[in-house]
């Protein structure tokens, strides 16, 4: 209980040390992943991909789902074993070897990988892969336990980190920039495209799928992620070579404070050279998110959510919790 109370009054004081802090575009830059609009929004989406038997369940608990799809990003800085949850330095497994492919080093299931290279090396450089195999286990045993305020927590935090794995920056120790000089480049891919640009986006992607093996499929979406590094540095530091300096930012009102920001101008620009980018990957979060909750339901024999909808009766919030060094059972690979 004092854990949680803990957290509970440093979520609140992050929004309020952001305000002292953000005096420019680098303040509180990874308070954040996709956002906390973007996030939201992912859950949200995620809800409308799921089949009859889901769908009125998720949808009488929609608010839930999408309110506490941020709590892990609001916990990161405070409870040991999270930060580790959300990104995964694949090129930290390439040792300086130049054209190397960094999934050929890093075997795909948890004690395999410990064996090559030990837990505390995985995880100093990531483990968000592993973590949502966890998760969707934990998911599944809910489903078949029927514990429903477990079932609805797991739900909310699962589309959390399957939404960071989609990010290509948090797929490198160039998370942000910071070795290419270009600091702040983490939230503005994520988080300040997404809020000015994904009304226009088309979120039509058909019905969850069921996954035969999570484990197998969010790898394929860390490779994606991956893949797609390059484009979003480079990119960058080509319409930064080229743009008018006193146009790449402006100020804007947030809370009583005013930030620095990219211009919406340099915003667009950047949007339109990556083509579509950001949209795919949003998309991609969405039905792998649906798709994971599907898998979950289906594993656990479909049960019967219909008679847990029930209006106005949201459980009481109790975040999941990482331990700081749990054994290597705790994220072995269910299949």
């Amino acid at each position: 209980m004092k854990k949680i109370v803990s957290i509970v009054a440093l979520v609140a004081l992050i929004p309020i040390l952001c305000g002292f802090l953000e005096k420019d575009i680098h303040s509180c830059e990874n308070h954040s992943s996709w956002g906390f609009y973007g996030h939201k929004r992912i859950n949200e989406l995620a809800i409308y991909s799921l089949p009859e038997g889901m769908f009125g369940f998720y949808k009488a608990n929609m608010d839930f789902i999408i309110e506490h799809s941020v709590d892990p990003d609001k916990r990161r800085y405070g409870v040991k074993g999270e930060a580790e949850c959300h990104y995964i330095d694949m090129d930290r497994y390439c040792f300086g070897q130049a054209g190397c492919d960094p999934f050929e080093n890093v075997p795909k299931h948890w004690n395999d990988a410990v064996a090559k290279y030990s837990e505390d090396s995985l995880r100093a450089h990531g483990i968000v892969p592993w973590h949502v195999n966890l998760m969707v286990y934990k998911l599944t045993k809910a489903f078949e336990e029927e514990n429903i305020t477990r079932v609805l927590h797991l739900s909310a935090e699962l589309g959390h980190y399957i939404g960071d794995a989609h990010v290509p920056l948090h797929t490198t120790s160039n998370y942000n920039g910071q070795k290419t000089n270009q600091r702040g480049i983490h939230g503005f891919w994520e988080s300040r495209l997404p809020e000015l640009y994904d009304l226009n986006y088309d979120f039509f992607i058909g019905k969850a799928e069921y996954i035969k093996t999570p484990l197998d499929h969010i790898w394929g979406k860390i490779r994606q992620s991956y893949a797609a590094v390059d484009s979003v540095l480079l990119m960058e530091q080509q319409l930064n070579s080229t743009f008018p300096s006193d146009r790449k930012y402006s100020y804007e009102v947030r809370g009583q404070a005013q930030v620095k920001v990219y211009s919406e101008e340099y915003s667009n620009t950047y949007h339109q050279m990556l083509q579509g980018q950001v949209e795919r990957r949003m998309k991609s979060a969405v039905l792998t998110i649906g798709s994971y909750w599907y898998t979950a339901w289906v594993n656990a024999g479909q049960p019967d959510l219909s008679k847990f909808i029930s209006k106005g009766n949201l459980p009481e919030y109790q975040p999941e919790l990482p331990v700081s060094k749990p054994d290597s059972l705790s994220i072995r690979d269910h299949e």
